[in-house]
């Protein structure tokens, strides 16, 4: 058969590479449609003078690699259980929908509701973390990791596999890391290699009532980037904000508010002793607890 004549094989092969893109990650993805898209002419029916069946099958020979390397068995071995006790529990299957309905779900949630260990894991419930990461940044770098820890042992995952966390000059994340945590200067640092931030499909920006530089600049940025990615989910949590505002900004998102909890507090007032000092108050006041 010469090189310059259709290739039998061709449907076929594109029906298998149809099949393939439905698990490969986003970046893989994007690159292999414009290799694709190289065997047609500009009306997405006639070969490419050039079309070899070699050419194709070494197509289709990275898109198996590529969804050998998907994020899919990773995201399913992953074990969501969500903690009666957590306010925000109590309206999963709410924001569940709405992640997966709505492309910026705000939510505001007092301390001790459960928003930023619970949020991952209700985006994978959505369905998200199969084609890209769940990217959850945080301002400091203590509550990155730490909450990576967190969301890994609830999780049943291993930290730094499954679930990890990248903080500047500590990484412990993997190729196959479904659930990230990240400062925010992080995901704005990568912004620079990645401008469409493919290795995500979700995004969860964490108490952006702090209101820095950095969130200030994402959410512009991100604001964005929805218009060109169709396919990226945002999720704005704080402890307290502005809801209508954020609201208005990205297009009426809908808002969630959860409870936090509320434990009961006693006082107890202990009589200063002679000379005490501050600290020996301290540890008077413990003991006596």
């Amino acid at each position: 058969m010469s090189d310059n004549v259709e290739w039998n094989g061709l449907p076929a092969a594109r029906r298998e590479l149809e099949q393939l893109l439905r698990d490969v990650r986003l970046t893989d993805r994007v690159r292999l449609k414009r290799e694709w898209r190289k065997f047609y002419e500009r009306d997405g029916i006639t070969p490419a003078a050039d079309l070899r069946p070699a050419a194709v099958e070494l197509l289709l020979g990275k898109a198996r690699q590529a969804a050998a390397r998907s994020l899919r068995p990773a995201a399913a071995a992953l074990r969501l259980e969500f903690p009666e006790e957590l306010p925000i529990t109590a309206r999963c299957e709410e924001l569940t929908e709405a992640i997966r309905r709505h492309p910026v779900v705000i939510v505001a949630g007092a301390t001790g509701s459960g928003k930023t260990t619970q949020l991952p894991k209700m985006a994978l419930a959505a369905g998200l973390g199969c084609s890209g990461r769940i990217g959850c940044t945080q301002p400091r770098r203590l509550a990155a990791s730490s909450l990576a820890r967190r969301v890994a042992a609830e999780t049943g995952a291993e930290y730094g596999q499954s679930v990890g966390s990248k903080v500047r000059f500590d990484d412990r994340t993997v190729d196959g890391t479904v659930i990230k945590f990240m400062t925010d200067g992080i995901l704005l640092a990568e912004t620079r290699d990645d401008p469409d931030l493919l290795q995500y499909d979700c995004l969860i920006l964490d108490e952006v009532h702090e209101r820095s530089l950095n969130i200030d600049f994402l959410l512009g940025y991100l604001k964005r980037l929805l218009g060109r990615r169709r396919n990226l989910k945002l999720i704005i949590s704080s402890a307290t904000l502005e809801a209508g505002r954020f609201a208005e900004f990205f297009d009426q998102a809908p808002f969630f508010e959860v409870e936090g909890r509320v434990f009961p507090i006693e006082d107890y007032y202990l009589e200063p002793l002679r000379d005490e000092e501050l600290s020996e108050h301290i540890a008077r006041g413990v003991e006596f607890l």
